[in-house]
Parts: C-alpha cells; sequence; structure tokens
C-alpha cells in the first residue's frame, strides 16, 4: 500500500500510510476541527468528508466558517426539508431543491396546496430529524438502476431526471435515515450539522418551468452557521418588509402597478415631483458634464435591429408591431438611435469627444413571473448616455465618468459603492491589443478616482469591457445600478465613424454609460434606502403649514404663498391643511405621510409672524419666523442631508 501525502492550506505536510478521507485528516489535525468539518475542498473540487484520497492531494477542511460551509449546510437544508415532507405526507413527491440567495427551496408535487399550519408542522419535524443526527450516506447506482429504483418508490419526477442522464452513466444517492434523494452532492456528514434554519414560504412552479406542466408548490426555506446569523438575515427581512418600496408607494400615495398595463408603471402627481426631482437634477448632471441631450423614436424598423444583431438574438424580449407589411420593434436600449443621430453630418476628430444623453424609454418584455414593482418592469426609463471617441479618449473620458458617478451617488445618499472591472471573454471581437487598451483604462480610470475594485474576468460583453457600479443601501443590500461599456462593435455594425486627423475614415469608440439606470428601479431603491422617508429636496411634499382654529386660515394661505415662491425662485413644495380636526390629528396625519416639515400656526403665532416647526421624527424645532425657517430649509435642501 502506497503513502499518501495530504498538503493544506498553510502548506504544511501530512503522511498517511494509505487511501485517507477527509474526516480522518481532520481528525488527525484535532477533535475540535473533526467535529467542525462540513466537508473538503480536494485540489480545488468541493466532496464530503466520507471522500476517499488515495493519491497526493491538496485539501482544505470546509467548516461553517467558510462559504463553501454554508453553501453545504443549505444544501443538505433542502433535503432534509424534502425528507420532513415524505415523513409527514408519504404521498407527496419530491422533485428538485437548489441551494438560493440566502437559503433554498424545494419543490414538491402533492395533491393539496401546503397550508401554513402544515410549514409550522414540516419545520418541527426538521427539528427533530435533525436532532437525530442521522449520518448522510452516498452511494452510486448506474443509471437504468437508478431510474427502476426510483419509479419502484412511485417518485417518478425524480425517475424523469435520471432519465434525461446519457445512458451507461452513474448517479449518486445521498441516504439519511429513511429518505434517500438523487444528488450529485457534497452534503454535511450528519443532520446533526443543520441547526439553525427556518422554513419561509410557499409558492407555486411549474415541472421544469414549463406553463404546460404541472404546477408544484415550492417551499422556500433559510439556514444559516448559526443562531445569531439566522436571526440577523430574519431581522433584515422584517426591515426590507417595512421598506417595501411597493408598500410605501401605496401609502404614500406615490404610484400603483395595475392589471391593465403588467410591468408598467402608473405615476401619481407625488410619485411624479420626485421622477421629475431625479430627472431634472440628473439632466443638471447632463449638461455640467458636456452632454448634449437627444431623444429618439420608440419604434424603429426591424431592418435596424437586423443591423445591430437583436432581432436574431433578443427578439423574444422584445415587442414588436406591424403595419404597411413593415415590421417594427419598440426599442428595448437606446444605442442604435444615437449612433443614427451621430451619423448625421460628417463628424471629425475634432468633434470628439461627442457626447449624447437622453431620458429614453425603452420596453422589454419581460417575463411576468419577475415582474417585481417598480424595480423590474417591461417599460422603463434610462438616464442613457452614449461618448463617442478614439482609443485614447477612453481613459479620461471613464475617468471623469466615475468622478462624476461618486459625486452624483452621494448626493442621493449612497457613499458605499463596490466596483467591478468585467474583462474580455473567449468570444469577443477586436484585436487583443485593443481590449489591453481598454480594460487598462478602465482600470486605471478608478485607480485615479481612488476606487478599490475587483476583476471579474471573462465577463465583459463580446464588443468590449465594461465598469459595473453596485450601491450598498442602509441594511446592506446590493443594487447594480451605473455602468460604463466599451464598444468597439456597434460602430461597425451600424457604419458610423469620423474623419481622422490623417484624412482616413475611422470609427469611434463608444461608451455606452448609465449612471441611475432606470429611472424606475432608482426611484424604487431610493424609497427602500430612505424607508419611504426622502431628504427635503427629494420629499415630494416638504411642508405642511397647519391651522388650529379657522382665525388662522388666512395667515396659514399667506404662510404657503410665500413659501412656494421662495428658495431661489425655485419655490417650496407646500401642503396646507385648513380642515376642521383637532390639531393633533392633523399632525399625526401628517407626520405618517413623513413629511421633512410640519408647520403649526395659532393665535400666538398669528400675532407673532411666526410659526411652530416640528421636523420629521417628532423633533420639535421651536416657533420660528418665516424669514428663519425659509434660511433654515434652504440650508437643508443645499446640503442634500
Amino acid at each position: 500500500m502506497s503513502m499518501v501525502q495530504i498538503t493544506l492550506p498553510d502548506g504544511s505536510l501530512r503522511d498517511f500510510s494509505g487511501p485517507v478521507t477527509v474526516a480522518e485528516v481532520a481528525a488527525s489535525i484535532g477533535t475540535g476541527l473533526a467535529k467542525a468539518a462540513l466537508g473538503g475542498k480536494v485540489n480545488g473540487q468541493l466532496v464530503d468528508t466520507s471522500f476517499i484520497m488515495a493519491a497526493d492531494a491538496k485539501l482544505s477542511i470546509i467548516t461553517a466558517k467558510d462559504p463553501e460551509g454554508l453553501e453545504l449546510i443549505r444544501h443538505s437544508s433542502a433535503h432534509l426539508l424534502a425528507y420532513a415532507v415524505k415523513s409527514l405526507f408519504p404521498d407527496a413527491q419530491v422533485t428538485i431543491g437548489p441551494v438560493i440567495d440566502n437559503g433554498f427551496y424545494y419543490d414538491f408535487s402533492y395533491s393539496r396546496p401546503f397550508t401554513p399550519e402544515d410549514l409550522v408542522a414540516i419545520e418541527k419535524k426538521m427539528a427533530d430529524l435533525a436532532a437525530k443526527d442521522e449520518p448522510v450516506v452516498r452511494r452510486v447506482l448506474p443509471r437504468d438502476e437508478a431510474v427502476a429504483y426510483f419509479n419502484s418508490l412511485g417518485e417518478h419526477y425524480k425517475a424523469e431526471i435520471i432519465g434525461s442522464i446519457p445512458a451507461g452513466e452513474e448517479v449518486s444517492l445521498y441516504r439519511e435515515g429513511e429518505f434517500e434523494d438523487l444528488c450529485r452532492g457534497p452534503h454535511v456528514p450528519s443532520t446533526g450539522k443543520l441547526k439553525h434554519f427556518k422554513l419561509m414560504k410557499v409558492a407555486g412552479a411549474y415541472w421544469r418551468g414549463d406553463s404546460k406542466n404541472e404546477m408544484l408548490q415550492r417551499v422556500y426555506g433559510t439556514a444559516w452557521a448559526s443562531k445569531e446569523d439566522l436571526q440577523l438575515y430574519l431581522t433584515r427581512l422584517e426591515e426590507a418588509e417595512r421598506r417595501d418600496h411597493r408598500k410605501l408607494g401605496r401609502e404614500l400615495d406615490l404610484f400603483h402597478i395595475d392589471e391593465h398595463a403588467p410591468g408598467l408603471v402608473f405615476w401619481h402627481p407625488k410619485g411624479w415631483t420626485v421622477w421629475q426631482t431625479v430627472e431634472q437634477f440628473m439632466r443638471q448632471v447632463y449638461r455640467d458634464s458636456g452632454y448634449q441631450e437627444v431623444k429618439g423614436p420608440q419604434l424603429l424598423d426591424k431592418t435596424l435591429w437586423e443591423k445591430t444583431g437583436h432581432w436574431d438574438k433578443y427578439r423574444d424580449n422584445m415587442f414588436t408591431t406591424e403595419s404597411e407589411k413593415r415590421d417594427y420593434a419598440l426599442k428595448p436600449m437606446n444605442c442604435p438611435g444615437h449612433i443614427l443621430i451621430f451619423k448625421q453630418g460628417m463628424k471629425s476628430y475634432r468633434d470628439l469627444p461627442l457626447r449624447y444623453g437622453e431620458f429614453g424609454q425603452c420596453h422589454r418584455n419581460e417575463p411576468s413571473g419577475g415582474l417585481h414593482g417598480i424595480m423590474r418592469v417591461r417599460g422603463f426609463t434610462q438616464d442613457d448616455g452614449h461618448i463617442f471617441c478614439t482609443e485614447n479618449q477612453i481613459l479620461p473620458e471613464c475617468d471623469d465618468f466615475t468622478k462624476v458617478l461618486k459625486k452624483v451617488y452621494a448626493d442621493f445618499g449612497f457613499n458605499n459603492i463596490l466596483y467591478k472591472v468585467s474583462t474580455r471573454p473567449a468570444a469577443r471581437i477586436g484585436s487583443d491589443e485593443l481590449w489591453d487598451k481598454a480594460e487598462k483604462a478602465l482600470m486605471d480610470s478608478l485607480r485615479h478616482s481612488g476606487c478599490d475594485f475587483v476583476i471579474s474576468e471573462g465577463d465583459g460583453a463580446f464588443y468590449g469591457p465594461k465598469i459595473e457600479y453596485t450601491l450598498k443601501d442602509a441594511i446592506g443590500r446590493e443594487w447594480q445600478c451605473g455602468t460604463i461599456q466599451v464598444d468597439f462593435n456597434l460602430s461597425e455594425r451600424l457604419d458610423a465613424e469620423y474623419v481622422a486627423e490623417d484624412g482616413s475614415r475611422q470609427r469611434p469608440v463608444i461608451l455606452h454609460r448609465a449612471i441611475v439606470g432606470s429611472m424606475e428601479r432608482f426611484i424604487g431603491i431610493l424609497v427602500e434606502q430612505h424607508a419611504g422617508a426622502l431628504p427635503t429636496w427629494l420629499a415630494p411634499v416638504q411642508i405642511s403649514v397647519l391651522n388650529i382654529t379657522d382665525a388662522q386660515a388666512d395667515y396659514c394661505r399667506e404662510i404657503a404663498a410665500k413659501l412656494q415662491k421662495s428658495v431661489s425662485n425655485q419655490g417650496l413644495r407646500v401642503e396646507l391643511d385648513l380642515r376642521n380636526e383637532k390639531i393633533t390629528y392633523k399632525i399625526r396625519e401628517h407626520s405618517l405621510q413623513k413629511l421633512p416639515f410640519i408647520l403649526v400656526a395659532g393665535d400666538k403665532e398669528k400675532a407673532a409672524g411666526t410659526v411652530a416647526v416640528r421636523a420629521r421624527g417628532n423633533k420639535d424645532l421651536g416657533v420660528m419666523s418665516i424669514d428663519a425657517f425659509i434660511e433654515h430649509i434652504a440650508a437643508d435642501i443645499a446640503s442634500k442631508a
């Protein structure tokens, strides 16, 4: 029997007299590690602790502290869920149960819908089975034998899955107690490793994602390495629910989604005020950054989309129509229109960089199941821009863009930004020299702006590399919004060119850039970031003026009129409430609308020409003159706090 040498992550070596399992190596290091081991990484491959190493290998012991350990916990929790369901509902058939972000799910076929009470019982059963600490044991069967085995159990979905595997191949099964499931693995060594989980909800899901197939029941769960991590996640979920833009959109009367226009937004006056505030702010950013605003048509002939490649590769996601025997599509993006504008009249190298910006409305035929409030819609508006430049201008343009983007995000209250550079994929156009120059320009632009970044190898588009800018919100969620993409392709496809300094005709490089991305989605993010309590400069109503009795009605009207004409002649957004209601009732009602300021006037205030000022969060700012309050709110707006 030959010796087996195991190399550990710290470079140390361990020699064994023959084949050895991951669990045995862990035990040789220490009892604590042996107990904590959930799996192993052998020569980079994730495996069970029972995996046998018969030759020299590099090994990392995986515990709950490792990301892979958490994945093992969640994968095994999905199987524990299936075990519990089969224990309680023997007639249920199991299908698939993958790991997803923050948890797992498992799809079941059963004669009736699972109820909330069923979910409670299933979770309790999972806990009971975990407490048994039953070993999770792997075995391998030939494909046809596995098909016959699952058919004999009445598990026809599993048999169908295995039947799709090529003949002659083997499949792995994992058993825990009385339950055995098809799975590639790996899994935790025993059910006792699964302690911190919770079932979240039940939803419908078609078998194999096809609406022609049976509707299954998808049970979602979450699982974590510790009780504290589980509780933190549940608390984050509660906070996310409190901040849900759909709920706040209704409560604050901002917008609604209607079944007559799925995936499209009906903006109410208050919501449209927020939209206009964001748009006008971004329009000023355009102007300050040297962009010329343009506007392209919504409907474009199919011949254009054939040239860009969208008709062949993206047609299912486009809304199309026909008129007078010509096919058209609603634009899913603004780039082709901007190139057609660029092509009007010959451009010179002296015209470059040429920057076009558009608040362009786009439509994409997203699946109805993927729609989510105003975060994922079928009709959206982008703060879209395209920079037509030379290769040597890529770096300064990207550098300037990142600096502007950071300032814009800070103004909206986002100071935590993640940066990712996506580099050349295997299938691409353009020379390696050009890709080298573009990738270096993107990275250098981030370095110049003092931004740490990660590189995502091979994730660039076939036409060029890109930077993705991701926001981190108040509760730690990440939202990818901004982007700048280098494009060597579209100017060739659509025959865009300029006259170079030597008189030759050259193709411009196109930089596709957006800061907020989808306006709808960004406003949804803002609402959730601020839990509906938008900063004063963004708030749809900034001030509510309230009288105590009818005797102050005219005085309150004078206050409102003065405020509406103040602050650099832009005016403040004021609501006047002269209803014959108790002042405490009116204050509470306006507070629930998350207004930045409430002004109250009674007889004393009227006599003195003042107002009592309350700020959001039930803060009493005392009595002020109108001019003093105008100075106060003007400073608040200017600071964008």
